[in-house]
């Protein structure tokens, strides 16, 4: 940091020194410093408590306790040289015990802390104005998820950092601001500085944990059907078994369809089908050309009104000529795997009717060869 002279147009540089060095307590000055000017942290913050201690089964006291303009608590932990090693930790505790407070404990707080201060003002009148006017009944505080942590040192150890970053992939609302002490004669200054998330990165970051969150929302569900589709599975194989000539050699599997030979053709088979929507049963042209399936597809198509006829209902005839497979299907609507008390009604139409289908097919498997 330098101090600019106008005069001489010229800077002169501040030396950067220690809290320590100054004389300068982590409570009775950085502390205070920041209670009496808490925009110094980049935004306006409502001071509700100093040395908060009101956690049940625990004598710990977090340092300052705010509520940001959209009514989240905020735990600030001020450390001075040194951040040392369990303040993330320290801070994550404070934030859980504050996640249950009221609006009234938290105005109860709020009044207690303008007592200390000799201040005679209604806290519910003061949460009021700092939150624009809103009326003190429609106010709405402390928000589930919504705790944030602000950590205030000079210096932050790699371990802090590391579990800070790590932490933020969580949706945890943490913020560490550098705050470094400078002298000049006899004249002292302090920069606060944000280095996580920085100021220009702080967007995409919370974007990124977005993401990130939504990704293991999307992992944990995708888990979750793999579970459910290998226990459908592997009960309609059982079920199947002494009532049809395929799938008998098929495992259950974690996707959404299971497939049998039987054709005896290379690139043709039967398949089973699941989602959350409908059942299907399917035949499958699946080669490696694309005409060859077009082809292999038109010998069954020109038998059309037999091949229903033999079913019993109207297929569904996929040609789809812009993709390289085709497949004659048939299918349930309204039922979903999701719910175990369909299993049984799926299970049976699909064994049903991957009978019929084979039958309806079977007589024609010769013009393939």
């Amino acid at each position: 940091m330098y101090l600019i002279n106008k005069e001489n147009n010229s800077l002169q540089a501040l030396n950067k020194t220690t809290f320590t060095a100054l004389g300068f307590k982590e409570r009775a000055h950085l502390q205070e410093w920041i209670a009496d000017n808490p925009e110094a942290l980049g935004e306006k913050l409502l001071i509700i408590q100093k040395e908060f201690s009101g956690f049940s089964d625990t004598y710990e006291r977090l340092d300052l306790l705010a509520l940001d303009k959209d009514g989240n608590i905020v735990v600030i932990e001020n450390k001075l040289d040194d951040s040392g090693r369990d303040v993330t930790w320290q801070a994550m505790k404070y934030a859980a015990y504050c996640s249950t407070l009221t609006k009234d404990q938290i105005e109860e707080i709020y009044q207690s802390y303008l007592a200390s201060k000799k201040i005679e003002t209604a806290a519910s009148q003061l949460l009021a104005e700092f939150f624009d006017d809103i009326g003190y009944a429609e106010l709405n505080l402390n928000k589930r998820g919504t705790q944030r942590i602000i950590l205030i040192a000079a210096n932050f150890r790699k371990e802090v950092t590391s579990t800070v970053l790590w932490l933020m992939n969580f949706n945890i609302q943490l913020q560490c601001f550098k705050a470094v002490p400078y002298e000049l004669n006899d004249q002292h200054f302090l920069t606060l500085d944000q280095i996580i998330p920085t100021q220009d990165t702080q967007e995409y970051v919370i974007s990124m944990a977005s993401k990130t969150q939504e990704e293991l929302r999307t992992n944990e569900e995708a888990k979750s059907r793999h579970k459910l589709r290998l226990a459908f599975w592997a009960n309609l194989l059982q079920q199947i078994k002494g009532k049809s000539t395929l799938f008998q050699n098929s495992n259950p599997t974690k996707d959404h369809w299971i497939t049998s030979g039987g054709a005896n053709v290379t690139g043709l088979s039967f398949q089973l089908v699941i989602t959350m929507t409908h059942a299907a049963v399917l035949f499958n042209f699946a080669r490696v050309s694309k005409e060859e399936n077009k082809l292999l597809f038109d010998v069954f198509h020109a038998q059309k009104d037999q091949i229903e006829d033999k079913f019993g209902n109207s297929l569904n005839w996929e040609r789809a000529d812009e993709q390289k497979s085709s497949r004659i299907a048939y299918g349930l609507s309204g039922v979903n795997y999701f719910l175990k008390e369909d299993w049984n009604g799926i299970t049976d139409f699909l064994i049903l009717h991957i009978n019929k289908l084979e039958n309806a097919l079977k007589p024609y498997f010769p013009l393939l060869k």
